[in-house]
């Protein structure tokens, strides 16, 4: 299975986010700039994570997104839904109905053992992205590492957040 860059880029700039303020947001081009990616793709899923209740966009000159809920009611299977969408990484295409030498329409009732395997196995995965939330991602800065992305996280936000009225 592969996940769009566009999940990676939205599960970081939420992290992120989830160090701001309350009062605090960030702009699109902000949160490309610190990940290195292009702000008019990494914008396309800002706006479906603002579309599905995880960010709130807030317009004009001191806009910018930030978190619509805590980060412990955020989880990694709700970023994926928004940026991917709730289809099935697989999708049985039957192709035991093609070819020269198909089998008889009467067995294509039941669903292909293929089939139920690999929806079984997404039901796992879904069930272990429903368990992690952003939250749980914070980084502990008791680590060399956790205090390197901390440092840099809060001189990234210090330096481009604009503070913001909460909106109602």
């Amino acid at each position: 299975m592969k996940l769009s860059d566009g999940v990676e880029q939205a599960i970081h700039s939420v992290l992120l986010l989830s160090g701001l303020p309350l009062d605090g947001v960030l702009p699109a081009a902000a949160l490309a700039e610190y990940h290195g990616v292009s702000t008019s793709y990494l914008l396309k899923h800002l706006q479906a994570l603002a579309s599905a209740g995880l960010l709130l966009s807030v317009p004009g000159p001191k806009g910018g997104y930030r978190l619509a809920r805590e980060p412990a009611q955020i989880t990694l299977l709700d970023i994926v839904l928004a940026v991917d969408g709730p289809e099935p990484a697989f999708r049985c295409s039957e192709i035991r109905k093609r070819g020269p030498s198909p089998i008889a329409a009467h067995f294509h009732k039941a669903p292909c053992g293929i089939n139920v395997a690999m929806l079984r196995a997404e039901k796992a995965y879904r069930a272990e992205l429903e368990k992690v939330t952003i939250a749980d991602l914070s980084v502990d800065r008791r680590s060399a590492l956790g205090a390197a992305i901390a440092d840099r996280a809060c001189g990234f936000l210090e330096e481009r957040q604009r503070r913001s009225l909460p909106t109602v």
